[in-house]
């Protein structure tokens, strides 16, 4: 799989600020860039940091009025699917350390709240079973729905309102796995056929020794998913993250399957 990722940002920064940006593609194992290319249209320099667990960049940018980014890129995807129902479990006490900040709540992501759901209505199941089953159960109950929710929606407000977009289907899904003692984490992706087009928020989960892309609003499998970052939630993931105010001119992302 090969996608065409096609990004403009366009804001009017109110006076000055500090911006950060997370919108380049990851290069990782399981997806080769083929082409890269970022464009900030900034007086001042640009400083690029490493994201969480070492995966993608972030890139600092300080504007002042105008601000305006592109980025292009090629991405080959090299992941095969797993069947993650036939993945065993791992003894929380055996797991790395790195799986540890990922099996608490964070702040989207109350999964102390979620443990007893969790275990009354799955019990006995663990590991892939037991994802395989909180994915289906995100997905019969949640239904889509733009404009439903805010950036402060958390994982318990989707729970009861049963209704968001991408970030609180991902939100969920995390919270409920971590509560059944899986890790898991959100993981900002560029994706084909989302719709409307945009930034897509999913989730990933370590089952059998590795970390599985999972999208629960069943839009894109994991072989279509081009990873961009990964967090404890929507706070690690934003594409971008203004230290003041911005007014929003006009954004666009289009991502395409390519031969």
């Amino acid at each position: 799989m090969r996608l065409g990722i096609d990004v403009t940002l366009d804001y009017t920064i109110d006076g000055a600020a500090d911006v950060l940006l997370l919108i380049e593609a990851a290069k990782m194992a399981d997806q080769r860039l083929e082409l890269q290319d970022l464009r900030v249209y900034s007086d001042f320099p640009l400083r690029a940091v490493p994201g969480e667990d070492a995966i993608g960049q972030r890139c600092w940018v300080h504007c002042v009025g105008p601000f305006r980014a592109e980025y292009r890129a090629i991405v080959e995807i090299m992941r095969t699917p797993v069947d993650l129902a036939a993945l065993r479990d791992t003894p929380i006490r055996r797991m790395p350390p790195e799986t540890i900040p990922y099996l608490l709540p964070s702040r989207y992501c109350e999964s102390d709240r979620l443990e007893g759901f969790v275990h009354q209505e799955f019990p006995g199941l663990t590991a892939g079973a037991l994802a395989v089953a909180l994915t289906q159960w995100v997905g019969d109950h949640l239904t889509y729905a733009w404009g439903t929710s805010t950036g402060t929606t958390t994982a318990m407000m989707t729970f009861a309102e049963r209704r968001g977009v991408c970030r609180d289907y991902a939100h969920l899904l995390v919270a409920l796995a971590r509560a059944g003692g899986i890790p898991a984490r959100c993981v900002s992706a560029y994706a084909p056929g989302v719709d409307p087009p945009d930034f897509h928020a999913v989730a990933e989960l370590w089952i059998g020794g590795g970390w599985h892309l999972i999208d629960p609003t069943g839009m894109a499998s994991c072989g279509d998913l081009a990873r961009v970052a990964v967090g404890r939630d929507a706070t690690d993931i934003a594409f971008m993250t203004v230290f003041g105010t911005a007014t929003l001119n006009w954004q666009n992302v289009a991502v395409t399957k390519l031969p």
